[in-house]
């Protein structure tokens, strides 16, 4: 398309609509001299007259005159396309699934507020909640999933990441537990128990087990688990133990989650650190409109959810 000059096109909009050198060049805020000169390359590149003299007044060639049907519209067409992402972006008739990889405890605890803030504002935006079995970056990579929400494990070095919030673990066992009374569970008392183990890949490592392992204890793990959740029901119906991060018991929406679950939570009787849940998209859609929007309800979300949130946004790598 080495020929082609879209300037031209606005041009001939223009020409065709005032049907006027001085009116077109006026509207385009060019010399009049200038128009003429486009009138000139237009003439050229159609091949055709497009205007001639009737008097005083411009008249339409017959080419000109079927020109004119289409032009302003091709005109339009071709000044949106070129335009900048975000004069194109409106959320009322934005019609876009979101594909977003995050634990079960998100979806059970925060999909339903998520979908009910993204709705009123943009009506035809479905979200689609996929299984999270491990953290490989190649779905973010090409495009299966738009936004991931969690722990950030994976190696790709140009993932974005954007802060949600801080968790931490706690313990959790059914409302009632014998060994939960007025003094704090002592770690032999607690590793003794039976316990729940969760693995999204079915693996006995996790955070909890690498605590104890420098003081050489072991829980006495009786099932492994891929979610949270499954774990919470299970020790709701007996004398287990699991343990879960401490946003899987509520949040700001849903504030007694686990007490109406029958579940109660306390410290566990070891030190650990706190960890970061996060956003993680590929760079690709740093400056799409769109998910630029949504990125930015899942965080106001998150901070409405979880308000304890520290000042400093020490995993903030890319915005």
């Amino acid at each position: 398309m080495s020929r082609v000059d879209l300037n031209l096109l606005t041009a001939l909009d223009a020409l065709l609509s005032e049907r006027s050198v001085t009116g077109a060049a006026r509207r385009l805020n060019l010399s009049v001299s200038a128009m003429s000169r486009t009138l000139s390359r237009l003439r050229i590149a159609t091949g055709d007259r497009l205007l001639l003299q009737a008097g005083r007044t411009l008249v339409l060639t017959p080419y000109a005159e079927h020109l004119s049907q289409r032009i302003p519209a091709l005109a339009r067409e071709a000044e949106a396309a070129l335009s900048r992402a975000e004069h194109r972006f409106d959320l009322g008739t934005l019609e876009q699934r979101f594909t977003v990889r995050a634990g079960e405890g998100f979806i059970d605890l925060l999909g339903a507020a998520l979908m009910d803030r993204v709705h009123r504002a943009a009506p035809g935006v479905q979200l689609r909640f996929t299984p999270k079995p491990d953290w490989d970056a190649q779905p973010l990579r090409e495009g299966a999933i738009d936004l991931e929400i969690g722990v950030v494990r994976t190696s790709a070095p140009e993932m974005r990441t954007r802060l949600l919030f801080r968790d931490r673990y706690v313990g959790v066992c059914r409302v009632g537990h014998p060994l939960l009374g007025d003094t704090r569970i002592s770690v032999e008392q607690w590793t003794a128990c039976g316990h729940v183990m969760v693995s999204r890949t079915g693996e006995a490592e996790n955070a909890v087990d690498a605590a104890l392992e420098p003081a050489g204890i072991r829980r006495n793990v009786l099932m492994v688990v891929p979610s949270y959740l499954s774990a919470m029901q299970l020790v709701r119906h007996s004398d287990w133990f699991a343990a879960v991060p401490h946003s899987c018991l509520g949040n700001s929406f849903v504030p007694d989650y686990a007490s109406a679950n029958g579940l109660q939570c306390f410290e566990l009787p070891l030190a650990m650190p706190a960890f970061n849940i996060s956003a993680i998209w590929h760079p690709r859609l740093d400056h799409d409109p769109a998910h630029h929007w949504f990125r930015a309800e899942v965080l106001d979300l998150c901070l409405a959810a979880y308000p304890r949130r520290p000042a400093a946004d020490s995993s903030l790598r890319h915005r």
